[in-house]
């Protein structure tokens, strides 16, 4: 397996208080990896250590290839125009501005706009096409959608996804939940500096408790004290909600009880739990 970021035992401290307790993960080349976690949980802490822009205590990082970043926060001068900012990039790095990056990410109408002048997601999208200059082979996202408004968000994850095709390795920090599940192909969930989950999507899904939501509307109300394979949850708009692990053993129970309660069932829906549900279980576990 060709590994992109290698992170090993990493610590860090502010002062007296420890952010990252030992953490170690890797990112395999061509994947997109996510950070998740609740505020403080240490994820952008994390980028910024294997970015090289913040020491640590204890540990070891290794990087196969070159890099661009996209800082959470991140400012230029006032003054300095979108095409002025790219073709300073541009020469640091002895390359050519690519105008069709610039076309994709919406900035070649804004080329002579100030960066004063510029709206939020204006500026994350900049901030995006100086982090590709020079074609790194790995992208740091620290909060890549932050302020873009819908179409700049669409136009976003249409790059990272053509980034991808392209054999770039990214590694990104998001409160987005349907973003990462949209885009990435492996998360790492940090709680108290330390990783609580780490795999794909789909596995964090099956791995936590309750994986599947039962939506049920009855021709009458009945009560549900006696269900084993189910935790019922109350009515919501109309609908009597039961969360489960098992569909099929939650369903029969269910339905043999209001059978045998000569209830009708006017409606049945099944959802999946989402990566957001899912998430907030984890941030909401005591340790």
């Amino acid at each position: 397996m060709d590994l992109a970021i290698k992170v090993k035992a990493l610590e860090k401290k502010y002062g007296k208080t420890v952010v990252l307790k030992g953490i170690s993960f890797d990112v395999k080349k061509g994947e997109i990896f996510a950070l998740l976690g609740a505020n403080g949980a240490g994820k952008t802490t994390t980028l910024e250590c294997i970015e090289g822009i913040r020491k640590y205590e204890n540990g070891h990082i290794s990087i196969e290839g070159d890099f661009g970043v996209q800082l959470q926060s991140t400012s230029l001068p006032e003054n300095i125009k979108v095409i002025e900012a790219l073709t300073l990039f541009s020469k640091w790095n002895s390359t050519e501005i690519d105008k069709d990056l610039m076309e994709r990410l919406g900035l070649d109408t804004i080329k002579n706009k100030q960066y004063l002048e510029m709206s939020t997601g204006q500026k994350r999208r900049l901030h995006l096409a100086l982090a590709l200059v020079g074609n790194p082979d790995i992208l740091f996202l620290d909060e890549p959608t932050a302020g873009l408004d819908v179409e700049g968000r669409v136009a976003l994850h249409d790059e990272i996804r053509m980034l991808k095709q392209q054999g770039k390795t990214i590694i990104m920090a998001s409160h987005d939940m349907a973003e990462v599940e949209s885009l990435c192909d492996r998360i790492a969930i940090l709680k108290d500096g330390e990783i609580a989950f780490i795999g794909d999507p789909e596995e964090l899904m099956i791995r936590t408790n309750s994986v599947y939501r039962i939506h049920l509307k009855f021709s009458e109300n009945i009560t549900f004290d006696t269900l084993s394979k189910s935790s019922y949850k109350g009515i919501i708009q109309g609908y009597g909600i039961f969360e489960a692990s098992n569909v099929e053993d939650s369903l029969l129970e269910l339905l043999t009880l209001t059978k045998n309660a000569d209830v009708q069932v006017y409606d049945l829906k099944i959802e999946h739990a989402s990566l957001e549900q899912r998430f907030m279980e984890i941030a909401k576990e005591a340790k």
